[in-house]
């Protein structure tokens, strides 16, 4: 499949959808010419998992349901299908709760504008993340990354900034090995060693794709065998301490990258996750949106998409598993159709816990209930830059163009930073309604429009407008928008339980799930009721939710 044409207002975008990845793997990226002399006996290229064909293909054809299209469910079911080959035999129904497929992976359009799609949860994954790679190319998706043409400034600047000053700050256009020499002389030799840890961290994750660890029955088993329990039950500091790496690094560039990724520090999150977010190099995307990925996986497997329905409840009988669901009306969004489809297999595809569900008998041992990390998105775009003086620099300094946050250190410094990171996207034409007086000059047919540029802050909590405008060079350029809406024109907010909290722990949420049957006794033999969502706590990633998929497949 070839992929879609673009627009020149989508190639304007086609960027790295998260600006701070790839200046962060702008700094990681030399330490693969140090894993040349400091190489790590740990593999981690893997061919996947392939089961063998049935010998005799079955008579009867199994129903199952899928509740839940993100990264899990739709993974679930294209696997499903894929495994299943040549004599599949499963009627696969997928219930979704939302109005679109990808879960957390959605995008939001920049001025209501379908050609500015922008990420607004899962954003990015990298070469190692094996079914989102595999998936796009099988495909025919359009990949963005490193390298993408267009770029939106000659140079970009990352900053990691503490609440009082950067404690590091890197720019693309300074020489790669000038940029070495300065990381080396602050640091010593901590970014080389915690480069061979997530080397030889990721690569024992790894390791869970094929046999004799893949399929996997206990995720807590499986994190045994791969010797990870020391990572998941060490918080991210004391893993950091035991492998040698100075706490000052810890403190300005991992931990950095934990905030940005789950809105955690160093002290509340495991050495596992922390490992993972070091493993950002070769970042990329789907133009248009990673969801884009999931639909392609349900179209795929031939299941049966239902928008817009809630699973209320799941019982139990001598048939299987009913299931009643109910829809929205077309007439009216007060009204609802409920309907009951009975099913051989249900497939839980996210966190129970969000849920409604109602099970009769109740599950045995139903997953726990974790806390999420409440995050708030902004997207904004604006004629302004990023203001020197809003983070104590000269007017006249070179201004990062992504931005990521640290604990503070300074007694005299704010105990609290109000963002987690504000990173600078890209610029997006202007829309002619929002111009002051459009001209000739301003036609698509006769030229192009003047540019804004957008951006997109991680925040613990929602951010004021006001603040957001303080952090704009609001007296350095010229207004090219109506009065009323300077210095933003154009705001858009939402509030994600985007990830779990992810303190050390060793134990993970069961796969299999069971009733009681009437008695009282569990039914575990029978029951084929399957969970996903356990392995958020184990590592909470699209490709992560795409591996439980196709493992409970």
């Amino acid at each position: 499949m070839a992929p879609p044409p673009t627009s020149p207002a989508t190639q304007a975008l086609e960027r790295p959808p998260a600006r701070w990845r790839r200046l962060l793997i702008g700094f990681l990226g030399f330490l693969a010419l140090i894993w040349y002399f400091y190489p790590s006996n740990e593999a981690t290229t893997q061919t996947l998992y392939r089961p063998p064909h049935p010998q005799v293909c079955p008579q009867e054809t199994q129903n199952v349901a899928i509740i839940g299209a993100g990264s899990a469910g739709a993974s679930a079911a294209y696997y499903l299908n894929k495994f299943t080959q040549p004599c599949p035999r499963l009627n696969i129904t997928v219930y979704e709760r939302n109005d679109c497929v990808g879960g957390r992976s959605t995008t939001v359009n920049a001025y209501d504008d379908p050609e500015y799609p922008v990420e607004l949860g899962a954003s990015i994954f990298v070469p190692i993340n094996h079914n989102l790679v595999n998936g796009a190319k099988e495909f025919g998706l359009p990949i963005q990354g490193r390298g993408t043409t267009n770029r939106w400034h000659d140079t970009e600047i990352l900053g990691i900034w503490d609440g009082h000053e950067f404690v590091f700050t890197q720019s693309d256009a300074n020489n790669e090995y000038w940029n070495i020499a300065r990381l080396l002389w602050k640091y010593g030799i901590s970014p080389i060693r915690t480069q061979n840890l997530m080397k030889k961290t990721v690569g024992s994750f790894l390791k869970m794709y094929n046999a004799p660890y893949f399929p996997f029955k206990s995720l807590t088993d499986a994190a045994v065998d791969l010797d990870l329990l020391s990572a998941t039950t060490a918080m991210g500091q004391q893993f950091l301490e035991a492998n040698d790496i100075s706490e000052k690094f810890g403190h300005d560039i991992v931990q950095a990258a934990t905030r940005v990724n789950y809105g955690q520090n160093l002290d509340q999150i495991h050495g596992l996750e922390t490992m993972v977010c070091m493993a950002a190099e070769g970042g990329m995307s789907i133009q248009g949106g990673n969801w884009q990925i999931f639909d392609s996986m349900i179209k795929d497997s031939g299941a049966t998409l239902f928008l817009n329905t809630s699973v209320n409840s799941i019982t139990k009988d001598s048939g299987g598993y009913a299931i009643k669901t109910t829809t929205p009306s077309l007439d009216s969004a007060q009204d609802q159709s409920s309907t009951e489809s009975t099913y051989d297999t249900i497939i839980l595809a996210s966190p129970l816990q969000f849920s409604s569900i109602n099970f009769s008998p109740q599950l045995s041992s139903p997953p726990p209930s974790i806390p999420y990390v409440s995050l708030h998105v902004t997207l904004f775009t604006s004629p302004y830059r990023l203001s020197p003086a809003a983070f104590n620099l000269e007017s006249n300094a070179n201004m990062p163009t992504t931005i990521l946050t640290t604990t503070p250190q300074h007694k005299t410094g704010p105990k609290k930073l109000p963002f987690n990171s504000i990173s600078t996207l890209g610029t997006v034409a202007v829309p002619r309604n929002r111009l002051y007086e459009p001209s000739p000059e301003d036609d698509p047919e006769c030229g192009t429009r003047p540019t804004e540029y957008l951006y997109k802050i991680f925040s613990p909590e929602p951010l004021p407008r006001s603040y957001i405008e303080s952090l704009l060079q609001t007296d350095a350029e010229d207004y090219i928008i109506p009065d009323d809406t300077a210095p933003i024109s154009w705001i858009y907010e939402k509030r994600w339980d985007s990830y779990p909290y992810l303190p050390p722990t060793n134990q993970f949420a069961d796969i299999r799930l069971s009733m009681a049957d009437n008695g009282g006794e569990e039914g575990r033999r029978e029951d084929r009721i399957w969970y996903t969502s356990g392995i958020e706590s184990f590592i909470s990633t699209m490709e992560t939710s795409s591996l439980m998929g196709m493992n409970v497949a």
